[in-house]
């Protein structure tokens, strides 16, 4: 039996709470200069000795600092960095079908990712095979990159031990994006 969709669980996640922890301005940096220089005050989720008459980030070549008159000016003196901040896109869930199922000469389920989101993504098809009386043998994970509003196909392999009772495959009907 396959420990693939173990794996690829725990990881997802654990990716998972790293976003929230991201999303919610966790951090675990001990100053609030976003490299400036100005380290006053701690990690976690806030700290009472931040500043927040103005606010800092940084970007990919420098410092962006808000000067409380709404503008942002680039300190091309700062050594980039993140503030903690992703440019995350939660795309839908693609749906999942199965093209083919395993056979004698087809140790894989074949199946179509369908991606109905404008954006390219990639995602997790998983596949349960079950023999004929639709007892589980086994379930396996794949991960299919699709372009938006896009289709594409991808092999869901079934353990050898198990490939000749196979008698049904039923997929997730959505794979979530990774």
């Amino acid at each position: 039996m396959h420990t693939r969709g173990r794996t690829r669980t725990l990881r997802y996640t654990a990716v998972s709470a790293l976003v929230v922890l991201t999303l919610t301005g966790f951090s675990t940096g001990r100053g609030h200069g976003h490299g400036t220089g100005d380290s006053d005050g701690g990690g976690g989720c806030s700290s009472s000795s931040q500043d927040h008459d103005s606010s800092s980030s940084t970007g990919g070549s420098g410092v962006y600092k808000d000067d409380s008159d709404g503008s942002y000016d680039d300190d091309s003196t700062g050594s980039g960095g993140s503030n903690g901040s992703t440019n995350t896109t939660v795309l839908l869930d693609a749906t999942v079908e199965v093209v083919s199922c395993v056979g004698p000469d087809r140790p894989y389920a074949t199946v179509k990712v369908t991606n109905r989101d404008s954006q390219a993504g990639t995602f997790e098809a998983a596949v349960t095979f079950q023999d004929a009386d639709g007892t589980y043998l086994d379930r396996d994970v794949v991960e299919v990159t699709v372009a938006g509003n896009a289709s594409d196909t991808a092999e869901v392999w079934v353990d050898a031990s198990v490939r000749d009772d196979v008698g049904h495959c039923e997929p997730d009907p959505t794979a979530p994006s990774v």
